[in-house]
């Protein structure tokens, strides 16, 4: 079985879990949506600077919760099972993969509640939606990786917040940076810059995951 049969195997075991544990999924959204009502509460008439920024932060922390159950809620005994019969390079890029789905899917949902209580200033949608992609993407791609250093230290969550700040605080800068510019029709001179350097990171931190999770999937 090649790789990408590998990936696909093991996105739909993914998928299927997901399915079973639902509660995991709604807690994420009611987590979601108490803060997004929060933020009401305290903003009832937002900038739309103000309303990206907000909308990222709460997008950033609901990421962290969705994909730190990654590697830990199978346990070692999975863990081995799944080292007799795949590539550690399917494993790693399975999860990316299907964490970048699950976090496009609560962003979208999350960004929809957060609109009809907040409003949308957004006028370019287009590269709105865009930027959405490329931080689901973005946040998948790291907290997937950090999730299984953390895994393979001994579950510790605390490692994540620790090792994914100093790759997260460019990336939510430039995150952003590129949604801000969706808030007019004119755009910015150092959008197509932001987004090549977004799609740089994200290439760059999935070649490192390539490369170093064979290591601890070894450990």
């Amino acid at each position: 079985m090649n790789i990408i049969q590998e990936i696909q195997h093991l996105m739909s075991k993914e998928f299927q879990l997901e399915w079973k544990q639902r509660y995991a999924f709604n807690g994420l959204l009611l987590y979601i949506g108490s803060t997004v009502f929060l933020v009401y509460m305290a903003f009832i008439d937002i900038e739309p600077v103000t309303w990206v920024t907000v909308m990222w932060i709460i997008l950033l922390f609901a990421s962290a919760n969705a994909v730190a159950k990654s590697f830990i809620q199978e346990g070692e005994k999975r863990q081995l099972y799944y080292y007799q019969l795949c590539s550690p390079q399917a494993v790693i890029l399975s999860k990316i993969f299907y964490n970048a789905i699950l976090l496009l899917i609560v962003s979208l949902l999350g960004i929809l509640f957060y609109t009809l209580l907040l409003g949308n200033p957004v006028v370019n949608f287009p590269l709105f939606v865009f930027s959405i992609l490329l931080g689901s993407v973005s946040f998948s791609t790291i907290f997937t990786m950090v999730s299984g250093i953390a895994f393979k230290a001994g579950g510790n969550s605390t490692l994540m917040p620790i090792l994914s700040f100093p790759v997260l605080i460019p990336v939510i800068a430039l995150l952003i940076a590129v949604s801000t510019a969706s808030l007019t029709d004119s755009g910015d001179i150092n959008m197509n810059r932001n987004i090549g350097v977004l799609v740089s990171v994200n290439v760059l931190i999935t070649a490192v995951s390539l490369i170093l999770f064979p290591y601890l999937w070894r450990s």
